[in-house]
């Protein structure tokens, strides 16, 4: 069924098609409809219960494999190798856990804005009700103040005025009227409807409602917010991607070690004392060997450290892998309201007849002639303006004021420029006024002036002031309004109107005391000039602005404004956008998603545009493979917040969109955005790291069993030592890693892109060199210590278990940098990796030395020669690993 265009319809046609009229509806009408269709509020989303998030966090193939190690270990009774694996998978479920149960409450904000009071004509009679029991068919009263509580067509109006910007992202307040509207009018023009959320600036008016609960233009937000899918991040796909390829690996080389193992004779459990040779214990210890354990923990605590560095940089991160996808931000659409914008108007320039227009000119005067004008205008914009300071008592910079945007920015300016607002509105009482409507365009009032006088103030639109106007000050003195001062005054007012300002013009005339029919006055005025306002760009916004193009991002504007407004914007900027580059929302509509991802590269404005443009633009930048941040405010910004890779958030905005963001600016500063980035791509860095750190001994391990297996040696190391040092000696140097500051060349990269892996071609060399270099080395000394000396099999698993340990504690220096040498690096400026291998050394030395963990992890003493040893190899890893670093990371980068 097609869906009503309400704005298109007389009102008598609405009446008819709500069977209503003037009169509101009955009691009994009203109950009937309740149950059609529904309370007026907001569906509520199915939360999943506090046990299938918890189940969730097992949905993992890295979690599976590890389940399958601890398994095989309790049947092998090696309790403690099986309870260090479940603490593993339990620090990562209760993290995983907690973030997942501070779930988006998008759904449940947005029912708060319509959760109040309506005042509606039930029965002949005005009462007040909760709004959810609005019906359509209802008539509704709204004033100053009020939040609209439904969808609803004007009736009547008086000087209506209402704030759309959390629903248009328009900042001017809208002039609201009764004329029917054409089918093509976008939401922002519907100036004969009022909308559930939006606010009443100025005025009254009576409204019919149209549509209630989820069918509202903010029911169709939530709907969408509901229905936009939220994509994983590329990080959580490649880690999915690594467990899943981990995973197939530990099944095949665990198969493939038991055939080997039976088909050498050996026993698939072990016998007695022998049990930890059986080929279980072999394939347990290859599982525990290729499984980084400390992995998931040290991704979420590199990713909650780093939420903690973007804190202090005043950004809130929401969602923990949030962290991450910040540093591959390539694309900002940024809202320009309250974003690039102070969200507010103010009086920008003050320009009399005579005045000459510069970009440059402000509230200075040009002249003492021109000073008077300026100084009349300014008492105009108190004594001509229905806006009101509700605490006029407390401190001017406490001051609270009510009122549409373009009169408070007026009273605002012209207390400001010190006209004494309290003073003027005693000595010229209003005595009557003519209300600002969309008709009319102008407001004008009658003042007494003094005993012997009146006087009439007209502010409004430049045509029809012009119109009123037979004379014009210019120099400080009363001349006649010829038609070359006509077209000179036109021509100013268009060049400034080009600018994306918003123009007022200001008239007046005294009168004698006993005419007091105010609209027979508005003729023969004396022209003053005009006053330009605009919704100021924020201080630091035109550097961050080039911040971000630095690192290689590019800022979109999608804004509902008008397009000269955003272009204004973007000049002020210093960037030079050409008509091409902008396009609105109602020519969104008439090109297809195909063919807006191909000129999508091109367009740096978007103005006018509807939640579902914002979609339709994030999705064919995201098809282009960008990573796409979305910053917004209102209520309308919502789902594509949503949509996007990154929805940023002001602390000032909306609790919707707050909720469903990623990210939120807790100073509403665009400068944090791009300090932000910069975390996310030290986050980024940080996790490589890790990877590298933790990686080159998994694979160290790894080929180290199988190569003594193929040799038909005994195991090297045990499952119990290998979780050890996994766990335990390189836990500490591991998360110490998350505290890197990062180096000063990660803003100057380029974005990665989406496909980017985090585990390159020259990242698996690395890996794979440290692996080999260290292995071939370690695996021939087992090979002599076992056929060569008299040794016995724990002193001989005791040494390779300490070279291990003690290599791993010692090339945790070359992971901090992989840019530099480790020798360019200060070894001493990240004192948490310095105490941390400390404790790692400590912690070796015990596991050596105490006779409790020399029992559980069969170690036996070390002499100062097999320490020795121990030593060369540590070292030797630490060269192998440096010049693998030169060849595969520092080389291709300086190439």
């Amino acid at each position: 069924m097609e869906k009503t265009l309400w704005h298109t319809l007389a009102i008598k046609k609405i009446f008819e098609e709500l069977n209503s009229s003037k009169d509101g509806i009955n009691s009994p009408e009203a109950e009937k409809r309740l149950k059609k269709f529904g309370y007026n509020k907001l569906a509520e989303e199915k939360k999943l219960s506090g046990l299938k998030i918890f189940l969730n966090q097992f949905k993992s193939p890295l979690v599976y494999v590890l389940f399958g190690a601890a398994v095989i270990s309790l049947l092998l009774k090696d309790f403690l190798d099986a309870a260090v694996i479940m603490v593993a998978v339990f620090i990562n479920t209760i993290l995983g856990f907690y973030q997942e149960n501070k779930a988006n409450k998008s759904i449940t904000f947005l029912k708060k804005l319509v959760d109040h009071k309506a005042k509606v004509l039930r029965d002949g009679q005005k009462i007040e009700i909760d709004s959810k029991l609005l019906v359509p068919g209802d008539i509704i009263f709204i004033e100053a103040g009020d939040k609209i509580p439904a969808d609803a067509r004007l009736i009547n109006t008086e000087g209506l005025q209402v704030i759309e910007s959390a629903l248009t992202g328009e900042s001017v307040a809208s002039d609201k009227n009764l004329t029917v509207l054409d089918k093509g009018i976008g939401l922002a023009e519907r100036e004969n409807m009022v909308y559930s959320g939006t606010i009443i600036a100025a005025g009254r008016g009576q409204g019919i409602v149209c549509e209630t609960g989820i069918n509202t233009e903010i029911g169709k937000i939530s709907q969408m917010v509901k229905d936009t899918k939220e994509d994983k991040t590329p990080l959580q796909l490649q880690l999915a991607k690594f467990s899943q390829n981990l995973t197939y690996l530990v099944i095949f080389l665990c198969l493939v070690i038991i055939v080997i193992g039976l088909v050498q004779g050996r026993p698939l459990f072990g016998v007695a004392a022998e049990a930890r040779e059986g080929m279980l214990t072999t394939a347990a210890a290859i599982a525990v060997a290729a499984i980084p354990e400390g992995l998931l923990v040290s991704v979420t605590a590199v990713l909650a450290i780093g939420m903690q560095a973007i804190l202090r940089r005043k950004a809130l991160v929401r969602k923990l892998i949030a962290a991450e996808t910040l540093g591959g931000v390539s694309i900002i659409c940024t809202d320009k309201t309250g974003t690039l914008t102070e969200g507010n108007m103010q009086v920008s320039m003050i320009i009399t007849a005579s005045d000459e227009i510069s970009t440059t000119q402000d509230l200075r005067y040009q002249s003492s002639a021109n000073l008077k004008d300026h100084d009349l205008m300014m008492k105009i914009s108190v004594l001509c303006n229905n806006a009101v300071i509700t605490n006029p008592r407390d401190q001017l910079e406490n001051w609270e004021m009510l009122g549409a945007p373009t009169e408070t920015g007026l009273l605002l300016g012209a207390i400001q420029a010190g006209i004494p607002y309290q003073k003027i509105t005693k000595e010229q009482p209003r005595l009557a006024e003519i209300p600002f409507s969309s008709d009319r365009k102008y407001m004008a009032t009658l003042n007494r002036l003094d005993s012997k006088k009146n006087v009439v103030y007209v502010k409004g639109a430049p045509e029809k002031v012009m119109a009123m106007c037979s004379q014009v000050r210019t120099d400080g003195k009363k001349v006649k309004l010829t038609e070359k001062q006509l077209r000179s005054l036109k021509t100013k007012y268009e060049k400034l109107t080009g600018q994306g300002l918003r123009l007022l013009a200001f008239a007046y005339k005294k009168t004698a005391p006993e005419k007091d029919d105010l609209t027979k006055e508005l003729k023969q005025l004396v022209f003053l000039g005009f006053i330009a306002l605009k919704d100021p760009l924020r201080k630091e916004t035109k550097e961050t602005f080039q911040l971000a193009i630095q690192a290689g991002i590019r800022p979109i504007i999608v804004t509902g404004d008008h397009r000269l407004t955003a272009q204004a914007i973007v000049s002020e900027l210093g960037l030079k956008v050409s008509e091409k580059n902008i396009i609105e929302g109602p020519q969104l509509d008439d090109i297809t998603d195909e063919q807006l991802e191909k000129m999508v590269k091109d367009i740096d404005i978007y103005a006018r545009v509807e939640p579902r443009h914002k979609l339709r633009i994030i999705k064919a930048w995201q098809d282009r493979g960008e990573t796409v941040a979305m910053t917004g405010d209102g209520v309308n910004d919502a789902p594509a917040l949503k949509a996007a890779d990154i929805g940023i958030a002001l602390g000032s905005g909306t609790d919707i969109a707050k909720e469903t963001s990623d990210l939120i600016l807790l100073d509403n500063n665009f400068k944090t955005i791009v300090a932000a980035v910069e975390r996310g791509r030290v986050v980024y860095e940080n996790i490589k790291k890790i990877l590298i750190y933790l990686l080159a001994n998994t694979f160290a391990e790894m080929v180290l069993i199988i190569g003594s297996l193929i040799l038909v040696l005994p195991l090297p190391i045990l499952p119990a030592q290998i979780i050890w040092i996994n766990l335990i000696t390189d836990s500490l140097p591991n998360l110490a890693l998350t505290f890197e500051n990062g180096e000063k060349e990660v803003m100057k990269d380029k974005p990665r892109k989406k496909t980017a892996k985090i585990l390159d071609a020259n990242m698996k060399s690395l890996i794979f060199i440290i692996g080999i270099s260290t292995d071939l080395v370690l695996l021939g000394l087992f090979f002599i210590l076992v056929n060569l000396t008299t040794l016995d099999i724990d002193q001989i698993r005791t040494i390779i278990f300490s070279s291990i340990a003690l290599a791993s504690l010692m090339y945790v220096f070359s992971c901090r940098n992989l840019r530099h040498s480790v020798f360019l690096k200060n070894p001493f400026d990240n004192k948490f990796l310095n105490l941390a291998v400390i404790i790692g050394v400590l912690v070796q030395i015990l596991a050596i030395y105490q006779p409790t963990l020399q029992k559980i992890l069969n170690t036996v003493p070390l002499s100062s020669h097999e320490w020795l040893i121990v030593l060369a190899l540590a070292t030797i890893k630490i060269i192998f690993i440096e010049i693998g670093k030169y060849r595969f990371i520092v080389k291709p980068r300086l190439a």
